[in-house]
Order: structure tokens, then C-alpha cells, then sequence
């Protein structure tokens, strides 16, 4: 079996020493030491939805199209995750990466493209993309069907650049 039922728990968000941990290449961000990361991860900051307040978390990158100024993520903790939630009521956000900030705006996608991100996306990184899987509760086979359903349950964004380059 490729994927869990729809319904199938989703790992929670770290708390404690863990979340102080995962919480970590915000300072790297925030010293200038963003160029570490290379275009693998970037900065988000967002709109708190309750309390309206800037909000910042470090994401990895799923895909990025620099002629299109686009960068793809994945929602790990699904659904529930504070900035994917912040997005959908304030889809307006800045992102950094490097030393670079960009105003951006994210984009939803339906189960049906991001079965066909994690399909594209697993070839070009595939212990990433099987790490991914485990740490949500799939198991994937490897196969590009088997990311592709898998990718169907997994919420992915897209964040276009804003204004002139």
C-alpha cells in the first residue's frame, strides 16, 4: 500500500527543546548567514491570522523556477501548519533568500498538481522525498504512482514574486 487513508494522523509540531532546535535557521536567517542554506531552504514571513502579527518560519523549497520567480514548498505538518493556515487568510508574504527579500504571494494547489510535484520532485531527491513521506506517514514505494498518491495528500504552495525584478 502506497499511502494511509486521507484521514491518517499527521505529525505534530515540535515543542520544547525540539521546537527551539527546528527554530534555529531562523537566527542563522536573521545573523546573515542565509547564503548557508544555498536554494534549498528560505525565510518566510507571514501575517499571524489572529493576531495579525509578522510571523517567520524556515522552509525547504520543493521546487524553484527562477525565470518564473516561483518557489514550491510542502506543507509537512499538513493542513494544520501555522504559516500554511496564515497563508490562506493573508496569501501576501516576504520571503529571503540568501540576503535577498522578496515580496511574494502564495498560490494553493490542488491534490491532483501536487501529486504531480511529488512525482516530479521525488526523482531529483529521492531520500528527501522518501524522508518526507516516513516523517508524514506514508510509505512510498518508490514509485512514481506511489508519490504521485502520495503527493495528492500533501498541501502544496506556490509563492510567485510580486512587482518588477
Amino acid at each position: 500500500m502506497n499511502s494511509p487513508s486521507p484521514a491518517a494522523p499527521r505529525p505534530t509540531p515540535p515543542t520544547g527543546w525540539r521546537r527551539t532546535l527546528a527554530r534555529l535557521p531562523i537566527h542563522l536567517f536573521r545573523m546573515g548567514l542565509g547564503p548557508l542554506f544555498g536554494n534549498r531552504v528560505l525565510l518566510l514571513v507571514h501575517t499571524g491570522r489572529t493576531s495579525g502579527q509578522a510571523r517567520k518560519v524556515v522552509l525547504e523549497v520543493v521546487a524553484h523556477d527562477p525565470e518564473q520567480r516561483t518557489w514550491t514548498l510542502a506543507s509537512g505538518f499538513g493542513s494544520r501548519a501555522q504559516w500554511y493556515r496564515n497563508l490562506r487568510k493573508t496569501p501576501q508574504a516576504t520571503i529571503q533568500t540568501g540576503r535577498r527579500f522578496k515580496a511574494v504571494t502564495a498560490h494553493f494547489f490542488t491534490p491532483e498538481e501536487g501529486g504531480r510535484i511529488m512525482a516530479e520532485y521525488a526523482p531529483r531527491h529521492p531520500r528527501a522525498a522518501k524522508a518526507l513521506c516516513s516523517y508524514m506517514g506514508f510509505r512510498a514505494d518508490g514509485s512514481p504512482q506511489g508519490y504521485q498518491s502520495i503527493g495528492e495528500q500533501i498541501p502544496f504552495v506556490r509563492l510567485q514574486e510580486s512587482g518588477p525584478r
